[in-house]
């Protein structure tokens, strides 16, 4: 955006949220609010006549949802919209429609903190890829939108088949990081993972509260079983264990194999739970783990990742071309953590075929 600010569009039916927004936002010399409405029809026409470059969207709104707005805009309009809502439901929701980001609205005693981590997450938004996973139906009374969506194809690779030789890889730890965009390119990764993998950990950028969900929505995915980790849980075979919101995660290991620590703490690399974190603590067992860094804004991983690769681990980041926000990835790459950059339809392969 070089010196331009970035013009926003707040869209929520709250008087007083809209005006908190407003002005919390007027505090950031790099983001200019250009308008606000209060429900979906009074955003389309300020949408066409303001032509903003980022929205934030309620998702409990008067006349029309915000989650039915999404899947309306998108395919005609292509905007980066960071959705706010308290339902873990509906902020995935919203994700699969083609939002860029989801945030946990506030509570009182939150607002000065939320709100730097809004405008970092709007100024990660402008240059975001925007998709739309699925084909929209054509809007009738709202289809004076324009524009078409982006989109992107990658190539496939092909993934080894056959029983994993669990004597050899009982030893084996796989460790995925992600945060914008990551909901979806996590469960793009781990669906196609088979059941009998090595024991794996996740750390997803995401608010308490919601992390348990999203376990719960991957394990109806995904053939491993995949739950929200809680401290002391053993690592096995054909588990996936996700990182809690607010507890930084940690792997150990024992005489009877990997177990995980979940602790609160202070904030690292801005995060917590911190890939950063996760990548170090794995980074312990050497050639015997593998990781891969997904779409995200920022800079949190690359340093574990580095350490990973250093002890010699196999490490993996996700290209330019496929993420929605090239930022971690792209640290960790320039950084020298990434043994191999690929596409995210390449990930699972290059995972599995490892463990042969």
């Amino acid at each position: 955006m070089d010196n331009k600010k970035i013009r926003v569009l707040i869209v929520d039916d709250s008087v007083m949220f809209r005006t908190m927004l407003t002005k919390s936002l007027a505090s950031d010399p790099k983001i200019e609010v250009i308008g606000t409405a209060e429900d979906p029809f009074i955003a389309k026409d300020k949408i066409m006549s303001l032509k903003p470059d980022v929205l934030t969207l309620d998702v409990e709104m008067p006349k029309m949802n915000g989650l039915d707005f999404l899947r309306k805009l998108l395919p005609q309009y292509s905007i980066p919209v960071i959705v706010i809502t308290s339902s873990p439901t509906q902020a995935f929701e919203a994700i699969s429609a083609g939002a860029v980001e989801f945030m946990k609205k506030p509570s009182h005693t939150e607002t000065n903190s939320w709100v730097g981590e809004l405008c970092d997450n709007i100024k990660s938004a402008v240059s975001a890829k925007v998709s739309v996973p699925r084909p929209a139906s054509q809007l009738s009374h709202m289809s004076s939108f324009a524009a078409s969506p982006k989109t992107t194809v990658s190539p496939v690779s092909i993934m080894k088949t056959g029983p994993i030789d669990q004597n050899k890889n009982r030893n084996k730890i796989i460790a995925l990081g992600a945060s914008t965009g990551g909901t979806e390119a996590l469960a793009a990764v781990v669906k196609d993972f088979p059941k009998d993998l090595p024991g794996t950990v996740i750390v997803q950028h995401m608010p308490a509260g919601f992390t348990n969900m999203y376990a719960e929505r991957l394990n109806r995915q995904c053939r491993m079983e995949v739950r929200e980790a809680k401290d002391g849980d053993r690592l096995h075979t054909g588990l996936i264990l996700i990182g809690a919101g607010d507890f930084h995660l940690t792997v150990e290991k024992d005489l009877n194999g990997y177990f995980v620590r979940c602790k609160k703490g202070e904030k690292v690399s801005g995060h917590c739970p911190s890939v950063d974190v996760m990548f170090e603590s794995v980074s312990k067992y050497g050639a015997n783990a593998v990781g891969a860094i997904l779409t995200g804004m920022g800079a949190d991983g690359a340093e574990g990742l580095l350490k990973m690769r250093n002890a010699g681990a196999y490490t993996i980041g996700q290209d330019k071309e496929t993420c929605v926000v090239y930022g971690m990835p792209m640290v960790a790459y320039n950084k020298g953590g990434v043994v191999t950059q690929a596409p995210l339809t390449q990930i699972a392969s290059l995972i599995v075929n490892k463990m042969y």
